[in-house]
């Protein structure tokens, strides 16, 4: 039975079962997990950012069996051409005729492992891929499957090789995330849990498929966002503009980016309304990278996400609209 519509407490009872799947191969990091499914729930496309073999590509292919996605992965290389991701006309001999052959970028999700060892030609491929959903090749426009989402993959040290990220692309992805080297303790589970598997792959189970995904995204339109917490959502933003670290500060996009990931936080929280406090926990996954830094800063290691906590720290917290929660709560049949 095809699901069309959701409510968000059957959203975060799927998005609940989700993340315990996923952690049954991702191990001890729940709150990256978190992130990378609420940028998936938002309708985005996420930027993990993290050292090798941390778990990246694993965490993708995870998702996609998780979620009940088509999965496609593009090792990106200096010689990748865009008609490589995208797709290019061939001739067949036996009619005459061309026909398009689709390029890995027609899939459900996509892993763009190592993005930023393409050149700036091909990275800009994926452009109207990701912000339109369609690609356009020979002067036709063909729609990519829904959902659609891009999990890129970059390293955040080895740059001989690299072309870095314009901002046009950076923008367009929801969130970066990092997913970090484990504790002592939980290392020892993950490599525990590999003995005992033996040679065979981990075993995940399809928690949804493909319509009930976009059911659960359709599902936080829901969720109301309170006049101040929308005010406290573009201080936040106007804030990184004015920063003195920043360069350039976030753009619009990335007040509609915190918005929709504050309303997917709310309802994991079990909540039909944002507070201010869902939207300090996406703002420095959301704002971070779309910040351009002073020059001085890279060797003090400051990062994006580092500003964003100061402007965090800076701009007055709402108070609680107490009443309007007593009332959603009330209209929701959630709990408080």
């Amino acid at each position: 039975m095809t699901v069309t519509t959701m409510t968000p407490r059957q959203t975060r009872d799927r998005a609940v079962a989700v993340l315990d799947e996923m952690e049954r191969v991702i191990v001890g990091k729940r709150a990256p997990l978190t992130l990378v499914l609420l940028g998936i729930l938002a309708g985005g496309h996420v930027l993990l950012e993290d050292l090798p073999g941390l778990g990246k590509t694993m965490l993708a292919r995870s998702f996609a069996r998780v979620l009940g996605l088509g999965f496609g992965r593009v090792q990106f290389t200096p010689d990748l051409l865009p008609q490589d991701l995208t797709g290019a006309s061939i001739y067949n001999q036996k009619t005459g005729e061309f026909a398009f052959r689709e390029g890995p970028v027609f899939t459900q999700l996509l892993l763009a492992d190592e993005i930023n060892r393409t050149p700036p030609k091909t990275q800009a491929a994926l452009l109207e891929a990701m912000e339109e959903r369609q690609v356009s090749v020979e002067g036709v426009t063909r729609p990519l499957p829904a959902p659609f989402v891009v999990l890129a993959t970059q390293n955040p040290i080895e740059y001989e090789g690299t072309y870095p990220l314009p901002e046009a692309q950076l923008d367009r992805f929801v969130l970066r995330t990092r997913l970090g080297y484990l504790s002592a303790e939980l290392e020892a589970d993950m490599v525990r849990r590999r003995l005992d598997r033996g040679t065979a792959p981990p075993a995940l189970t399809q928690v949804v498929d493909a319509a009930e995904l976009l059911a659960m995204t359709e599902s936080l339109e829901q969720v109301e966002v309170h006049d101040d917490v929308l005010a406290y959502i573009v201080a936040i933003v106007r804030a990184t503009r004015e920063h003195a670290k920043a360069q350039v500060g976030a753009s619009p996009r990335g007040t509609f980016a915190v918005t929709h990931l504050a309303r997917g936080a709310a309802v994991l929280a079990g909540r039909d309304y944002v507070t201010p406090e869902d939207v300090k926990q996406v703002a420095p996954a959301a704002l971070g990278h779309r910040l351009v830094l002073r020059p001085e800063l890279w060797v003090r290691r400051v990062s994006g996400e580092d500003v964003v906590a100061e402007v965090l720290a800076g701009v007055p917290t709402p108070p609680t609209q107490v009443g309007l929660e007593d009332r959603l709560a009330e209209r929701s049949g959630v709990p408080r």
